[in-house]
């Protein structure tokens, strides 16, 4: 089975196509090793595409893609869906380290063999009207932020020193005077 190798492909659909591309992958997103797990490649594999991976492993998804399909023998698929913009964004209002009730860390859970996104949403369950959620984790956990915004979570990530992230959650029903400021 041959599919296209395009930044939307997801991780669990290049990998069960090209099994060979997994040391591929695990050069440019190392955190992606953990995808070895059954359970994590199951789930996450499943539903982090490409793009994701590329935000993980702090490279342009250009790069990664390109890669892939060099390592494939298909580098002639067009470029054109290839760009990538990496911006640090100022960090909305909503953001504050005083409001952090709840702290969970990514690299952990993922060495402990369990999904982060599980975790996310149970502290989320459990936070007060006025409380954030930060993950704690060595890249940028693309996956989990997107997941949590697909469930109406806000999500704010920023590197804070080389290879470590703090990812903020603010909760769907958070309170409106603690909404994000215009």
């Amino acid at each position: 089975m041959s599919i296209p190798i395009t930044p939307d492909t997801k991780v669990g659909d290049l990998l069960a196509a090209y099994p060979v591309l997994e040391p591929v992958l695990m050069q440019y997103a190392p955190a992606f090793k953990a995808l070895q797990n059954p359970l994590l490649r199951r789930t996450v594999a499943r539903v982090a595409s490409l793009a994701q991976a590329a935000q993980v492993g702090g490279v342009p998804v250009r790069d990664l893609v390109a890669a892939l399909r060099t390592a494939a023998g298909i580098a002639g698929q067009g470029h054109e869906e290839l760009t990538s913009v990496e911006s640090e964004e100022p960090a909305p209002g909503w953001v504050e380290d005083q409001e952090v009730t709840v702290t969970i860390d990514v690299d952990q859970l993922l060495a402990a063999g369990e999904v982060p996104l599980v975790h996310a949403q149970r502290a989320l369950q459990e936070l007060g009207p006025d409380a954030l959620l930060r993950v704690t984790s060595s890249f940028r956990p693309a996956p989990l932020t997107d997941a949590l915004r697909q469930a109406g979570h806000r999500t704010f990530s920023t590197r804070y020193a080389p290879g470590k992230f703090h990812t903020y959650v603010c909760p769907r029903d958070r309170s409106p005077s603690k909404q994000p400021r215009p």
